[in-house]
């Protein structure tokens, strides 16, 4: 049987719903804060010169950003098509293979594929303070934009780390003279450009939307965060939770006659956005309601308000089953309970060695998701809870104004 066939099996077996394999992403910088539920002996799995594992990415069609010792498929989501963590295929596989019927004509037509992917990142210390590219300056490199969203699931946060506290553009009364002296310090020593930026405290159940262009320090929760195809950005702060990072960070991921430029550094800011005065306001996203059932289930929108990604959180309360339709395609991930999900066991990881099955990851096809899931919640006591993503496939997402 050729993969072609695997593939179309796999699909029709399981109703247009793809089990997932984990995938966790080492980084180089910053410290693992281990909430990811891999077992201890493995946040070093690929050895100390891979870095820790920081990030875990879910319905993945790109690799991963990550240097030249990174394989080629790094950060890129397999499906699983048998018992063995080697039966298996990449989603982006299935995507070329069964087009519109899994993931929708829209997407297919607007963006060739699945343009979306999420992740857990999980860092015990605050991240630095950096931006991801734009559209327009992205597509200078040959590479995307990144839009993103975050949203800071509790049942993953069990302690809040070193600093709870997210930093977001500069203070409005912040001047672009008093940037650019502290870019050009990059290399003198830490030019503590947090300084002129502003922090808000991480509550959990709730989260923001952080468009491209805007300089931010994520804090030390660990983060849900839907965001488009790409893994491109520029670091600002050379000093982050004692750690240096040298100018490469700063001016990668611009065009090589560029890269000595402090000006074309600036440009890749989004000005407003970083001084808004009421970033919070238009910014912060608190759940709210999609649906519910009393006694029986509730759904918010957890990430939403914006041309990209959307996301929900979907909690069933105990011995209780569901049927929830939606109106594209989409990757979801459990953070508690177990039961079923269609004709799957689902069930929230407890531990995970790395490179093993689990069984808390799918993706819902097009059609799956537009005639119903059916999900059950076997446990007696405890909520089952998922957090789904979607590209901009969901004409419900809210898009309320945050001007009002």
């Amino acid at each position: 049987m050729n993969q072609s066939q695997i593939i179309r099996q796999t699909y029709d077996r399981n109703g247009g719903i793809l089990k997932l394999i984990p995938v966790f992403v080492p980084r180089q910088f910053s410290s693992p804060g281990h909430r990811l539920r891999l077992h201890p002996d493995d946040y070093f799995a690929l050895g100390t010169i891979r870095g820790g594992m920081k990030e875990r990415w879910f319905s993945s069609t790109i690799a991963a950003n990550n240097g030249p010792l990174a394989p080629a498929d790094e950060g890129m989501s397999y499906v699983s098509c048998g018992t063995a963590p080697d039966e298996r295929f990449l989603l982006k596989d299935a995507v070329d293979e069964l087009r519109e019927v899994l993931v929708g004509k829209e997407m297919m037509e607007k963006f060739g594929g699945w343009p979306m992917y999420a992740k857990f990142f999980d860092n015990a210390v605050p991240l630095f303070h950096h931006l991801h590219l734009t559209f327009k300056d992205a597509a200078k490199v040959g590479r995307l934009g990144k839009p993103e969203a975050y949203y800071f699931p509790p049942q993953y946060n069990n302690y809040e780390g070193s600093l709870p506290a997210t930093y977001f553009g500069f203070d409005p009364d912040c001047t672009k003279e008093e940037v650019r002296e502290r870019l050009l310090a990059y290399e003198a020593g830490d030019n503590r450009i947090t300084e002129l930026s502003r922090a808000y405290r991480i509550q959990l159940g709730t989260g923001w939307y952080t468009p491209p262009g805007v300089v931010h320090a994520p804090g030390s929760y660990l983060t849900y965060e839907p965001q488009w195809n790409s893994d491109v950005n520029s670091v600002y702060e050379n000093v982050a939770s004692g750690e240096v990072y040298n100018r490469g960070f700063l001016v990668e991921n611009l065009p090589e006659n560029e890269k000595d430029s402090v000006d074309a550094v600036m440009e890749l800011m989004d000005w407003e956005a970083n001084t808004d005065p009421h970033y919070k306001k238009h910014y912060f996203r608190p759940p709210l309601l999609a649906s519910e059932q009393e006694g029986v289930y509730v759904e918010k929108w957890v990430v939403y308000g914006n041309d990209y990604v959307g996301a929900k959180e979907l909690t069933v309360l105990p011995g209780q089953t569901v049927t929830i339709k939606d109106s594209g395609a989409y990757g979801c991930i459990l953070t508690q309970g177990f039961g079923t999900l269609g004709g799957y066991r689902c069930e929230t990881a407890g531990m995970l060695r790395f490179g093993q099955l689990s069984a808390d990851e799918f993706f819902v096809g097009q059609e799956a998701a537009e005639k119903g899931v059916t999900i059950t919640n076997n446990s007696v006591c405890e909520p089952l809870v998922m957090l789904k993503h979607f590209g901009p496939n969901h004409p419900e997402m809210p898009m309320p104004s945050f001007d009002d």
